[in-house]
């Protein structure tokens, strides 16, 4: 099973609250209470994020996180990226291909950097816009191969 971990989920949930807060600061206690998360990890998301330069972190009595961009140019793939690093499946599909010490004796190696490009081409088509809207998801449709039919020298196609 793949998943993220909890501090991107997390890092989503605090995203799509700043996103709803329409440029308007919010602290990070108001919004480990709003999201009902623990504030300490709150709190580290939240710099990280800053770090990562998609909020903006302001001082103050009026202080708190606001986003850097707009919603719709922050992806699901920038949030994820900011708080897990490159997105790799597999030793061998991320940037680092030295951590697999079976790569020159497997046969599938090729092929997890096309996989993983594929997950972060996903990730990267949601926007934060998307994310923070109540509407209902809709399916992520993905493309079967296309089928070669075989055609027999004594039948005929009807």
């Amino acid at each position: 099973m793949i998943r993220i971990t909890r501090e991107a989920d997390y890092g989503i949930l605090l995203m799509t609250c700043l996103a709803q807060a329409e440029g308007q600061p919010r602290s990070a206690a108001a919004l480990a209470q709003q999201r009902r998360l623990p504030l300490p990890m709150v709190s580290k998301i939240l710099k990280a994020l800053a770090r990562a330069g998609l909020l903006i972190s302001q001082r103050g009595v009026q202080g708190g996180y606001s986003l850097a961009r707009l919603p719709a140019e922050i992806s699901a793939a920038d949030i994820i990226g900011a708080l897990e690093g490159p997105l790799a499946i597999t030793e061998c599909s991320g940037e680092n291909h030295d951590g697999c010490s079976r790569l020159e004796h497997c046969e599938v190696s090729g092929h997890w950097p096309r996989i993983n490009q594929a997950i972060y081409a996903a990730l990267q088509s949601i926007s934060l816009l998307e994310m923070s809207r109540p509407d209902p998801p809709r399916p992520v449709r993905f493309h079967a191969p296309h089928r070669v039919m075989a055609i027999n020298a004594t039948s005929s196609l009807v």
